[in-house]
């Protein structure tokens, strides 16, 4: 069974009893998208060690094929010096090499195969990690809205428009009741406290002051001749309001002159 065969068995336990347990949406997804980085790390493990298999086997590979060649070398050399026993000796050396280099090159490229397959199903998963927390950011935010939706319909269904409008009633009729208790309170500590004589007092100045300007407004048109000088009584009755208007009380010709 290969490392992804593994991480996906795994996975796939761990969802099914993430679902089995009913637990709240959110915090399921959030679990899944733990436990599928959990699984990231560890699969990078498993390819790093892997890839540094494969890189100490190509240079196993590469050590041997030196090695063949420098006994090539040393049986040219052998050659050139009229030793031709060592030279076959350093050329039976040279061909071992080559035999476990070949071998080892073509378990090193299976292996090279291999990893790169590991790589690429690595970047896949980090891909599929990537799509499934931005697909949870949906989910999440769709069973917000359907759990305020939700919440929305549970709150219409116990209010009704009738219940409603009683409450703005009841609540208008409780304000009008305090505003008049308001009221009447202010008009018993009006009456009942401070100088209540003090406060007639009050109003009878205002009235001698009213009165006054009445009588002011009686000489200024004397003086101006619209009323005559000789009724001043008749003028502050004015202002009392016991006589007729000012353009009457004024003597005729025929008083003026007498029989």
């Amino acid at each position: 069974m290969g490392i992804f065969d593994r991480i996906a068995r795994l996975f796939r336990s761990n969802v099914n009893e993430l679902i089995s347990r009913a637990e709240e949406p959110e915090k399921m997804l959030n679990q899944i998208i733990a436990d599928m980085r959990t699984q990231m790390v560890r699969a990078k493990q498993q390819v790093a060690a892997a890839i540094a298999d494969e890189k100490r086997l190509q240079e196993q590979t590469v050590q041997e094929l030196r090695q063949a060649e420098d006994w090539e070398r040393r049986a040219m050399l052998a050659v050139r010096e009229s030793r031709d026993d060592l030279a076959k000796q350093a050329l039976v050396r040279r061909s071992e090499h080559v035999a476990r280099g070949s071998q080892m090159q073509i378990t090193w490229e299976a292996h090279k195969q291999e990893t790169d397959r590991l790589k690429n199903q690595l970047r896949e998963l980090n891909d599929n990690i990537e799509e499934a927390s931005r697909k949870k950011n949906l989910l999440v935010a769709k069973q917000r809205r359907a759990q305020a939706q939700q919440r929305i319909a549970e709150t219409m269904s116990r209010i009704s428009d009738k219940s409603a409008f009683e409450a703005f009633a009841r609540m208008e009729e409780k304000i009008s009741v305090n505003e008049q208790r308001v009221r009447a309170s202010i008009e018993i500590d009006e009456e009942f406290s401070g100088d209540a004589l003090g406060r007639e007092f009050t109003r009878l100045e205002a009235g001698s002051v009213s009165e006054s300007a009445e009588i002011q407004l009686l000489d200024l048109k004397q003086k101006m001749g619209i009323l005559s000088s000789g009724t001043p009584d008749t003028g502050r009755r004015l202002g009392t309001g016991e006589t007729q208007d000012a353009e009457v009380i004024e003597s005729s010709p025929e008083e003026k002159t007498g029989p």
